[in-house]
């Protein structure tokens, strides 16, 4: 591998079932305490077929259930140890972690979008901008890459979200359970 460092690929987890979170009535950040569909169940299982062909030998993971739960699924599948890095979590809507409804955390990723993912020069917006999705994810790679003792020719999955991916690659949309390449230099 011609990297300066192992070579990570991103995992968007699996389709999450909120139908339990709805009908608790729960709000905000309950929404991360969702698990999996059936169909994330399969689609995490069919994830780590087509990632075995790298070869990785350990997995990271974002702590929001959905994203745990793929790795865990991807692990066992591939017989690998799974460890939780806080930072690959969730991007977050309201750094105050305030928000209620799934209409406020759209609202907050419309104006992501339409600001490109960076607040608008000499302004603060309450969402977390992907410039400190990055450098908070970047830290984490690091450090899970220093902790396992990966080299050059190793590979890690890292279990984490959309914007997340988005923030490290620039690619807006990676699919659910699908991956991208992350050279961590």
């Amino acid at each position: 591998m011609n990297t300066d460092m192992a070579a990570i690929y991103l995992l968007r987890h699996g389709e999450p079932d909120y139908s339990r979170v709805r009908e608790l009535d729960w709000a905000g950040l309950a929404f991360d305490l969702a698990p999996l569909s059936a169909a994330g169940v399969r689609q995490a299982r069919d994830a780590a077929d087509g990632l075995a062909a790298f070869g990785p030998v350990a997995i990271v993971s974002s702590p929001m259930t959905r994203a745990l739960q793929t790795a865990c699924l991807v692990g066992h599948r591939l017989g690998l140890p799974v460890d939780v890095q806080f930072e690959l979590r969730e991007w977050l809507p309201d750094e105050n972690a305030a928000w209620t409804t799934y209409a406020e955390v759209r609202a907050a990723i419309d104006d992501l979008e339409r600001h490109a993912g960076e607040w608008p020069p000499g302004e603060r917006r309450a969402w977390e901008p992907l410039s400190q999705v990055r450098a908070r994810a970047t830290t984490a790679l690091r450090s899970a890459v220093a902790n396992l003792g990966l080299g050059d020719d190793d590979a890690l999955i890292a279990a984490c979200h959309g914007i997340l991916i988005w923030s490290l690659t620039g690619e807006r949309e990676t699919g659910l359970a699908d991956w991208r390449r992350f050279d961590l230099k």
